[in-house]
């Protein structure tokens, strides 16, 4: 007859081989002997915890933090259980514990660094990240999450440098060939990008891990790639729920339930676009719910927020599942995710299945890759019916453009003069206010085209690092164009006075693979024509749908050729660049772009739509086309 530490032995090399069923059977046969047994304790709350038991989990651990205080591994377990189900100031605390028994443990600090990165205590997670180097500089884990915080505090050329030490270990390390090239772009390194995009791409189609689907946007405009990776992200990190919260009940409310998800609820361009939305939702026909991930930044922004819906809830400190339960039990029928595969958003809560329709909107630009979300709102330019098939969710039109614009906003009256600007006296002023990972080398190419075809003309940047900027003027010598014909514009406190500088530029040179998307709708507001080059996926078309919605569809080039020769012509011919912003003045007051209660009336349409296949018990397989 086996003791109960023979028992034990068996269990754990039975769970080293995968064999959880029988490991599991044993461990309950030590634990019924000895119930106090802190490893079988610890190996039976693991087992829990991988098999989503995260209560029966916590029970085990938690009662061997009792039993067996000073062992290690069952705080850390007890943290993790405890995070599993949302409460993460309760897991920060066991995994401190453990690090105070045992303060060299490399998984407490790995998990512990994850969670404070999460509580956006970055400086805190580098330190725990870099105690595991400390001890191990090959410790993989620890080099890609101590890159990955580097970024936040923009220390890029040592957040490159740990990636790239982090490929030569693991080359095949999830997602770190695209940690790597997002990185160079965010500073407009481009001198290895060419291999780089091409290896990246490569793993994709072979559905490997190579890339997160963001940063590969701004690499290929290439549609079925970007559905490919977004397959395959969301198969890996962000599968469907063990059950479904929501089991087809009929809801009968006296008004349609909207919850918008997001973490930008906030200061932020998802904010801008959507805030004259949330203000105009008809309250007689739809009651608005405010499912906040994010910060509160103190903002004006957030202040019309907090008025514009009937119920603002603030989740940053509730987990997933929590918060999947919460929208349930308020009979939420129709969720909306602002976020998708964006910073801090929350597509787990989605996996639940917390409403009778869920969909994908506006803050990620393409398919979220799972069969959770029914629909993604769209417009005819962005996805063309022959692209639906890169589409998990059923695409829904509304009648002019996806993106929402906020007529309510006022662009301050007063225009700052070009010296304020820093911009020379005299001459054509191109502007580009993407981000700097938006600047492709193709793209760049062009632009230097254009200054040496157009004297005395500045390109005019955006840039939010010195880094970025000395490479940018590298490149543009490297071009023969004297480094001083890029300026860059600093940041400004009011978007009303950022808005107004947009009056001091002649064009705007939007950028390909991935364009201006709340940029292009911000220069076209401010009276400031955008060329842009439409490419295939849906970032590289957002521009040119919007053109299409102010009646500027003459500006949409479809080759890098025709791009530069339009530029030249407009910046040339001071006659046709005044027709054509006449055009984009006389438009705004005639055309789609603009008419912020038009397009929420479109919206609720497409949601009335949507709402009424759930009630009638319709596959929403059936809803499509324009609503």
């Amino acid at each position: 007859m086996q003791s109960a530490n023979d028992k034990l032995v068996k269990a754990i090399d039975l769970q080293n081989q995968k064999k959880i069923d029988e490991a599991a059977a044993l461990l309950r046969e030590v634990l019924a002997v000895e119930p106090d047994n802190a490893a079988a304790l610890y190996s039976h709350a693991i087992i829990s915890l991988n098999r989503g038991n995260h209560i029966e989990a916590l029970r085990l651990s938690e009662h061997g933090t009792k039993v067996a205080s000073q062992f290690a591994p069952l705080h850390f377990v007890h943290g993790a259980a405890l995070l599993a189900m949302g409460f993460k100031e309760e897991a920060l605390r066991s995994y401190d514990k453990a690090l105070e028994i045992q303060p060299d443990y490399p998984e407490v600090l790995l998990n512990s660094g994850v969670l404070l990165r999460d509580l956006m205590r970055h400086k805190e997670a580098l330190e725990r990240f870099n105690r595991i180097l400390m001890t191990n500089p090959n410790h993989v884990s620890a080099l890609a999450n101590c890159g990955i915080v580097l970024t936040e505090f923009k220390q890029s050329e040592t957040a490159i440098g740990m990636f790239s030490r982090l490929l030569q270990l693991e080359p095949n390390y999830d997602y770190g060939l695209g940690l790597l090239a997002y990185e160079q772009l965010h500073i407009c390194d481009w001198a290895m990008l060419e291999p780089l995009s091409k290896q990246i791409i490569e793993g994709v189609r072979a559905g490997k891990r190579s890339c997160k689907t963001l940063a590969l946007m701004a690499i290929t405009d290439n549609a079925a790639d970007h559905y490919t990776a977004a397959r395959t992200f969301a198969n890996h990190f962000f599968p469907k729920a063990p059950r479904s919260l929501w089991n087809g009940e009929r809801y009968k409310h006296d008004k349609i339930r909207v919850a918008y998800v997001s973490p930008d609820l906030r200061e932020h361009p998802v904010g801008h676009l959507m805030a004259g939305i949330f203000e105009r939702h008809d309250k007689s026909r739809f009651e608005t719910i405010a499912i906040s991930l994010g910060p509160d930044d103190g903002s004006r922004l957030r202040a019309r927020m907090l008025k514009a819906f009937d119920r603002f809830i603030d989740v940053r400190q509730m987990g997933s599942q929590q918060i999947a339960q919460m929208m349930r039990e308020m009979e939420v029928d129709i969720a909306v995710d602002l976020a998708g595969y964006t910073v801090d958003s929350r597509t787990e809560v989605f996996a639940w299945r917390p409403a009778p329709v869920q969909v994908n909107y506006l803050g990620y630009p393409g398919t979220l890759g799972t069969d959770y979300y029914d629909y993604i709102l769209a417009d005819r330019y962005i996805i063309p019916e022959d692209q639906q098939q890169y589409y998990t969710e059923k695409v829904v039109y509304l009648p002019d453009s996806y993106l929402p614009t906020d007529a309510g906003l006022k662009i301050a009256e007063r225009t700052p003069t070009r010296e304020e600007c820093g911009l020379p006296s005299t001459g054509p002023v191109f502007c580009s206010f993407s981000h700097d990972y938006k600047i492709s080398p193709p793209m760049f190419d062009v632009w230097m085209r254009i200054l040496k075809r157009v004297p005395n003309s500045t390109l005019w940047l955006m840039s939010r690092g010195e880094l970025a900027q000395r490479n940018l003027r590298a490149a543009a010598e490297a071009h023969d164009i004297n480094p001083s014909r890029l300026v860059f514009a600093g940041r400004v406190p009011m978007v009303e006075d950022h808005l107004a500088r947009y009056r001091q530029a002649d064009v705007f040179l939007d950028t390909h693979p991935y364009n201006a998307h709340t940029t292009a709708a911000d220069a076209m507001m401010a009276g400031l024509p955008v060329i842009t080059y439409m490419g295939k996926g849906f970032a590289s078309r957002v521009a040119g749908g919007l053109l299409n919605a102010i009646g500027l569809q003459d500006l949409i080039t479809h080759s890098l050729e025709d791009y530069e020769n339009l530029a030249v012509k407009l910046a040339t011919t001071p006659a046709m660049l005044a027709e054509v912003k006449a055009r984009l003045q006389a438009n705004k007051s005639t055309h789609a772009l603009f008419d912020t209660d038009a397009f929420c009336r479109n919206v609720e349409a497409a949601y009335f739509a949507m709402w009424r296949r759930a009630q009638l018990g319709t596959s929403h397989d059936e809803l499509s086309g324009t609503v």
